[in-house]
Formats: structure tokens, sequence, C-alpha cells
């Protein structure tokens, strides 16, 4: 006889699916990296933009700055042959803009010589600065002429000085001159010099922010020249034969 098997009803074996209530701590985290994120976008766009109109201004101020000089080195050849032609001479103005380099150390230095080169910043051996002339730097040159060589740099001078040697001072610190956010930082809101071209310029013309951009510039840290200075003719005057 065919015995009768117990009914059992049908059991699931899939577990109910539970979802788990986001913590309050990851939504926060998500809403704050989101937040940066927007930000860093915006900054990111801002960056870019600024960077092109400041390219653009760079082009343009250099092309300016060159016409300048060429205009100006054109007037002096006219003069020249101007002066030549009636029979007489042409005079060059007075240079207004000195680089005066140290190269001596501190054995045997005056007090007052040792004063006037810490206001020049000439605190080491081989350092230099741009020194702008009027009468009382000239005197100050004078007391300090055993210690230090100085002349007249040229534009291109100035420019190898600052490019290739340029550190400038930021919040106290000694920063090279690798882009010219650096100089925009330091001084073009007071002085608007906002970048090498500009920089170079007004210390080459001494122009009306010359104290603010040369104090901007770090004294430069120069080598000392190939195969040492002549012991026969280093501790003479330039007059008497000396380097």
């Amino acid at each position: 006889s065919l015995t009768q098997r117990p009914f059992h009803p049908q059991i699931s074996l899939s577990t109910p699916r539970i979802t788990m209530k986001t913590p309050e701590s990851v939504l926060k985290k998500q809403a704050t990296q989101a937040k940066i994120a927007k930000q860093a976008l915006k900054e990111s766009k801002a960056a870019k933009a600024k960077k092109g109109t400041d390219k653009t201004y760079q082009l343009e101020v250099g092309k300016k700055y060159a016409e300048e000089y060429a205009a100006t080195e054109a007037q002096n050849v006219e003069n020249r042959r101007t002066a030549k032609a009636q029979g007489g001479f042409y005079v060059d103005a007075m240079p207004k803009l000195a680089l005066v380099i140290r190269i001596r150390g501190i054995i045997g230095v005056s007090p007052k010589a040792k004063k006037v080169m810490q206001l020049f910043r000439l605190r080491q051996i081989h350092n230099a600065t741009f020194v702008k002339l009027n009468e009382a730097t000239i005197r100050m040159l004078r007391l300090i002429e055993p210690y230090v060589t100085y002349g007249y740099p040229t534009r291109a001078t100035v420019e190898k000085l600052i490019y290739k040697r340029g550190f400038g001072k930021l919040n106290k610190q000694r920063i090279p001159i690798a882009d010219n956010s650096v100089i925009e930082a330091a001084i073009g809101e007071k002085t608007g010099v906002l970048c090498t071209a500009d920089l170079v310029h007004e210390i080459f013309t001494v122009g009306p922010n010359f104290k603010q951009a040369n104090n901007f510039l770090w004294p430069f840290k120069l080598s000392s020249p190939l195969g040492g200075f002549s012991s026969k003719t280093k501790l003479l005057h330039y007059l008497e034969g000396g380097e």
C-alpha cells in the first residue's frame, strides 16, 4: 500500500535583501571631497586663464621695452654722428647704475668700511649688488674701494645676472626667480613690476621703483674667478694696474 508523505510548505532558501544606511561620517566625507574637488577645478580654470593673460602681457611689455632700448641706442648713434659732423664730441649721460662686487674678506676692514658694505648688502666675498649712483653712494664707494670692484653694467649683464643668478626675497626667504609669479607675489601689487622684463627694465633704467625692485633681489652669489686673482695685482687699485 502507498504511504502518504507529509505535506511541507515550500521554504525559500534566498535571504531577504537588507539595505544598510550609509553612515553620517561617510556622507560628510563625500560632501567635503566633492566640495574640495569643485574648488580645485575652479582654481585650476582661473589659473589657466591668468596664465594666458600673463603671457600676453609679458610679450607686450617685452616688445615695448625692446623698441625703447633700440630707440635709445639709435638716438645715441645719431647724436654721435651729428657731433662728429660738426667737429665736436658727444658725451653720454652720466651712468645711474653701478654693479658692485666684493673681492676681499673681513681681515683688516675698518669699522666704517664694514658698515658701508653692510649697507650695500655685501656681507660675503664675491657678493654682488646693484647700486643707484648719486653723490652719497659715490662717496661711500670711495671708502670701500680697496675691498670691492665696481663698474657700469650693460643691459645684457643685468639680464644675465637676473636670469642666471637671480634670487628674490619672498617672506624673508631666498627664493629662485624660476617663475614670474615670484616677482608678482613679492612686489607686483606695490610697484607694478609683474615679470622679469619689468624687473630688468626697472633696474637698468633706475626707475621710480628701483629701491623696492633692488631690495627684492637677493645679493648675487658669484663664483671666484677662473684661475684665481693675481697675487701681484689683487691689492692694487685699478688706476695702478690692479684688478
